[in-house]
């Protein structure tokens, strides 16, 4: 499986590579967006061709599914721990950890989990240098959610992600820090290809 997370901030033709994502393979785009309101959340999406929009998983203005196919939802790992995905039953739900302890204690409710960060994040400078989430991966057991790296990942390190257990890689900096964003995909698409 391979996630690409949009940027917070806006990209210029955004949707327009989204749409060519999903025809070189993406699995599912999560639109975390906090710095848009409800409206301009509705604007995005409608530029996202319909045919995928089942594909599409919301972070935030849950209500907007109404509205489009969709029936995926993300909740932080705050959200998750007070509780409030609860009245989200018969959707499809994922979260965020940061240890593999908390992976591992997952109820099966969740159909995956990012676990972050892999790598150093090669969109937040700084983040994720001394990490050891991806050694305690090798420490995973429970099967019941897949686990997603992220965090760092790019054409050079998602094969380790998969090597240490990953299920799937979720991409944000190696697609939106390009010039060449939709290559750039396509060459992590073609290292995790060989892990699927």
């Amino acid at each position: 499986m391979i996630i690409v997370i949009t940027p917070e901030k806006a990209v210029d033709h955004e949707t327009g590579i989204i749409n060519e994502l999903f025809l070189e393979g993406l699995d599912f785009l999560h639109v975390r967006k906090p710095w848009m309101n409800r409206d301009e959340i509705a604007n995005f999406i409608k530029e996202i061709d319909l045919e995928f929009h089942h594909r599409l998983v919301l972070h935030n203005h849950h209500d907007l599914a109404e509205n489009f196919y969709v029936s995926r939802f993300h909740f932080k790992e705050t959200a998750r721990q007070n509780k409030e995905y609860q009245s989200f039953t018969g959707k499809v739900i994922s979260t965020s950890v940061h240890d593999i302890h908390a992976f591992n204690e997952l109820s099966m409710e969740w159909e995956y989990a990012f676990i972050s960060p892999a790598f150093p994040s090669v969109s937040k400078e700084g983040y994720g240098q001394n990490c050891t989430v991806l050694s305690e991966m090798k420490s995973r057991n429970n099967s019941k959610v897949k686990m997603i790296a992220l965090g760092g990942i790019n054409e050079n390190t998602i094969a380790k992600a998969f090597t240490n257990g990953a299920d799937g890689a979720a991409l944000l900096g190696a697609v939106w820090e390009s010039n060449k964003p939709v290559e750039s995909f396509r060459k992590c698409r073609q290292k995790m290809m060989l892990y699927s």
